[in-house]
């Protein structure tokens, strides 16, 4: 009894922070590293609980998300008072994780209305032609769009294939991924650096060349991978070799007019500046982006009524991914509120050494270091918030970023695209996909299994790239 008292007195006093905070709101500076630990224990349950108990994960992952969520709500209550934790959580649903999910979700609906239909091969040709084509688009539809259109087709392709989980997995980094550096609409960190200032056009003008030569090179390596897998499928069988191609065809084509419906209500949203805004708990939320958002779920609405229900059955149309998607990243939004806070301490926060680790000797901003850092904590944070704490770290100024600190943010905006490729759950559709191929019967890797994929695939192709950053003097 008395140990444990002694233990539970040293975690308290671990987590407590100066008393002269606690009146003052969730001040990240008095926060020490335990805060994080119900982040790394969501983390740790997504790596493992479909691992290692697969059938209680899939029925009550929703409530485990909840119990980290009240494990990290609870001990800033109990210590800063209820007034600063609800405020913090009502910040972080309404002000950053209700605008990710809804355009995650418009485009999920509108993208998941078109059907593609025709019998394909999945020979190494054609996997790489769909793998170029959902690169190419992901920056115009969304990588979720992207996604949504090109998965099942890309699955039903390889179906007959004894080995076909690389082709889902290169899809997650090409077209969950990297094909969406080039805009805001792409991925959902350039997207939050939109609302914060960005020019819709920026990462396009500017690391267009960058996004080229990562998405070449991992396109390479896909073929090389593709070709040795299809002979040592070719030892075995020839099933599904034989089989006519079918002529391709696109249903659904209200929702072509949909997407780019929500690039419109996007740009029209960045350029209608009201003066009205509403103040909840604290949280000032301006009236142009509640109507932007209005305006993605009547699309997403409009979607659901005006295409055929025979279109979204055929194409395996079920609301899980989506579902399963929301409700996991809405328990690592809550639980990620005092790392973000520890992080936007910067040099008083228990993560100081980023900052210095982003800074060259002289105060300037140390690039490459940004590329990476960036990266890493993307790949386990998620990728939109982390970009906004780098952003912040940064300066915050969108003008400065794009002009005097331009290589600056293009390593911070390819840090957070290309480096969620890294995990599951380190860009939102990512896990999307996952559930989709798993849903389909592909035997996709474990958490770590992913890991290790992306370790051996990406991480030389980052390091080739920082030399290239280098050579143009990022």
């Amino acid at each position: 009894m008395r140990r444990t008292l002694f233990a539970s007195f040293v975690a308290l006093a671990a987590l407590a922070p100066d008393a002269a905070h606690a009146a003052a709101g969730i001040d990240g500076a008095a926060l020490r590293w335990p805060w994080a630990l119900p982040f790394v224990g969501i983390l740790a349950t997504i790596a493992t609980g479909p691992l290692l108990f697969k059938r209680f994960w899939h029925r009550h992952y929703g409530k485990l998300a909840f119990l980290w969520s009240v494990l990290t709500l609870a001990p800033l209550a109990a210590v800063y008072g209820t007034p600063a934790a609800l405020a913090a959580f009502v910040h972080t649903v309404l002000a950053e994780y209700s605008s990710f999910i809804v355009l995650l979700f418009a485009l999920y609906v509108v993208a998941g209305g078109v059907l593609v239909t025709g019998e394909l091969r999945g020979t190494p040709l054609v996997n790489a032609a769909m793998l170029a084509f959902g690169t190419l688009i992901a920056s115009v539809v969304g990588t979720t769009g992207a996604a949504m259109i090109l998965i099942r087709p890309l699955i039903r392709a390889n179906a007959a294939r004894l080995h076909n989980v690389h082709v889902v997995v290169f899809f997650i980094f090409l077209v969950g991924n990297i094909g969406g550096a080039l805009s805001p609409l792409g991925d959902p960190p350039l997207f939050i650096g939109f609302l914060h200032g960005v020019d819709f056009f920026w990462t396009a003008r500017n690391i267009w060349f960058e996004t080229a030569l990562v998405a070449g090179w991992v396109l390479a390596i896909f073929v090389a991978l593709d070709v040795w897998y299809q002979r040592k499928d070719r030892l075995v069988t020839t099933v599904g070799e034989t089989r006519p191609a079918m002529k391709l065809a696109v249903s659904g084509g209200i929702n072509l007019l949909l997407i780019a419906g929500i690039i419109v209500v996007i740009l029209a949203a960045a350029a209608w500046k009201p003066a009205l805004s509403v103040d909840v708990y604290g949280t000032v939320l301006e009236v142009g982006n509640i109507a932007r958002d209005a305006a993605l779920v009547l699309i997403a609405i409009l979607s659901l009524v005006l295409t055929p229900n025979e279109h979204r059955e055929a194409n395996g149309f079920s609301w899980e991914p989506i579902a399963e998607v929301a409700i996991l990243f809405a328990g690592i939004f809550v639980c990620i509120i005092p790392v973000v806070a520890m992080l936007d301490a910067g040099k008083d926060g228990a993560f100081a050494w980023l900052l210095a680790a982003v800074t060259a000797r002289d105060g300037s901003p140390h690039d490459v270091a940004y590329f990476w850092l960036t990266g890493a904590l993307s790949a386990f944070l998620d990728n939109a918030p982390t970009y906004l704490v780098f952003f912040e770290l940064a300066g915050g100024d969108a003008h400065e970023l794009m002009g005097p600190l331009a290589t600056t943010l293009a390593a911070i905006s390819m840090g957070a695209v290309y480096m969620g490729a890294m995990t599951y759950i380190g860009n939102a559709p990512n896990f999307m996909i996952y559930a989709i191929a798993v849903e389909r019967g592909v035997k996709m890797p474990s958490f770590f299994g992913y890991m290790l994929w992306s370790a051996v695939v990406l991480l030389p192709v980052f390091v080739v790239l920082t030399f290239v950053l280098l050579a143009r003097g990022a």
